[in-house]
């Protein structure tokens, strides 16, 4: 068994704080997905482990725990656990993990839902993280990996999105245009200076990782930083934290940042061009920013393929998928990243391939 949170299982190194988690060994497939149902089969898991990724990271809905009681959320997550072709996985990938609204514990909760420590404690264990980690005795799932020497390094950013968001603002029904325009949803932008999606302790540790040395950043958010137009969870519901997080990343002179999300149950890439001007998110950091979303590994829905996306490239894919990464590190002309949506069946059905040194400001 094989799951890189584990400190445990790897003496000497830590996650939060100063001390992040670093491996030697060079990364080049990362499989991706989010949104599995522990009581339905997943194909999808069976294709991942014949693709053999150095590395699986789950974005969140790992199980459909929805519960207050610990009990059930430790039965659903065994559940997983016992599913063959996640086995297979962790056979040979290192996993990696963040958490999003049902495995935390509430449909699109944040942190109003009363049990989120214990929820943690849950996650913390099931994932194998060691008794002393920090993100085990800090409040927070977030935390950070990084694999390869200079050259070919890659830094996993892992966010949590729930711990300490603040609450949502429902979008009026009045308001609501026809679904025919493709746009719905529940929440509506909400512009107030007092909401958080990360919390302050978490915006402090993410400027510190965003200064480390990488050259590709993986930053995992479990729901959709780029896409703007639905009215569902994502960044665009907090216009003044999506635009923070731009700035950072600029501050920071973070070169090689991928998005990576789920949540949604239909897959697609975005990506914002640089210095597009657009309420709350002026992407001034000086290179184009893709958000690779998969979802869902067995919970797909072909419907709604008329939802607005105005960074979409290529098309929306509603059935069951996963998430491919694969670095090209010898490249002619230097590394390419291809960002891929797979079928449970295997085949590519949305790509995107993108020289690293266009992933720089």
């Amino acid at each position: 068994m094989r799951i890189i949170l584990a400190i445990g299982a790897v003496a000497g190194l830590a996650w939060a704080g100063a001390a992040q988690e670093h491996h030697e060994r060079v990364v080049s497939r990362i499989a991706l997905g989010s949104c599995a149902n522990e009581n339905e089969p997943c194909p999808a898991f069976g294709q991942i482990a014949d693709a053999d990724p150095d590395v699986f990271l789950m974005l969140g809905d790992n199980v459909y725990g929805d519960t207050e009681d610990m009990d059930v959320l430790r039965a659903k997550y065994a559940k997983l656990g016992d599913n063959p072709g996640f086995r297979a996985i962790k056979r040979t990938a290192d996993v990696i993990a963040v958490w999003d609204d049902h495995d935390f514990g509430v449909n699109d909760g944040g942190r109003e839902y009363p049990m989120r420590a214990e929820s943690q404690e849950v996650f913390c264990d099931f994932f194998g993280v060691g008794q002393d980690s920090p993100r085990r005795t800090t409040p927070g799932i977030y935390g950070s990996v990084t694999y390869g020497p200079p050259g070919r390094r890659v830094q996993f950013i892992l966010l949590d999105t729930r711990y300490f968001r603040s609450p949502l603002t429902p979008w009026p029904k009045e308001e609501q245009p026809p679904r025919a325009f493709g746009v719905w949803g529940r929440y509506a932008p909400e512009w107030s200076s007092g909401v958080t999606m990360l919390g302050p302790d978490q915006w402090r540790w993410l400027e510190g990782v965003l200064r480390e040395p990488a050259d590709l950043r993986i930053i995992a958010s479990s729901i959709q930083v780029v896409a703007l137009d639905h009215r569902w969870e994502g960044w665009g519901t907090m216009p003044r934290e999506r635009r923070r997080l731009m700035d950072l990343i600029d501050r920071a002179d973070a070169g090689g940042v991928v998005f990576v999300s789920g949540d949604r149950h239909r897959a697609e890439l975005s990506r914002l061009d640089p210095r597009i001007d657009e309420p709350g998110a002026f992407a001034n950091v000086g290179y184009p920013l893709y958000d690779l979303t998969a979802s869902s590994l067995n919970r797909g829905r072909d419907t709604f393929n008329n939802e607005i996306n105005r960074h979409r490239v290529g098309s929306l894919y509603g059935p069951d998928n996963f998430g491919w990464i694969e670095i090209d590190w010898d490249g002619p002309d230097g590394p390419v990243v291809s960002l891929q949506i797979r079928s449970d069946e295997g085949e590519t059905v949305i790509r995107a391939d993108v020289a690293l040194s266009e992933l720089q400001g």
